[in-house]
């Protein structure tokens, strides 16, 4: 994937070089945190967010959601067709 490329078209191709800097690439991108862009160098809010709901629409689970990943709803035996007749 071509972070620089992402990044400009959202309008955010300042960040590049923090991208480059800090061995950002397809792989990473879909585990940064917020946190990660604020150690970066992404200090505005907007752009924090603007890059985590670009992120998420890759594909990526965001990272605050993944702890969740084991909790799956038990599944339920299922229910005879109440209306037929055997």
């Amino acid at each position: 994937m071509d972070i620089v490329a992402w990044l400009r078209g959202l309008g955010l191709e300042r960040y590049a070089p923090a991208f480059r800097d800090n061995d950002v690439d397809g792989e990473v991108l879909p585990e940064l945190t917020s946190d990660d862009l604020i150690s970066i160098g992404v200090t505005s809010v907007g752009h924090r967010r603007k890059l985590l709901a670009a992120i998420a629409s890759l594909g990526a689970t965001p990272p605050a959601l993944r702890s969740w990943g084991h909790c799956a709803m038990p599944r339920l035996p299922l229910m005879p067709n109440a209306g037929s007749s055997r």
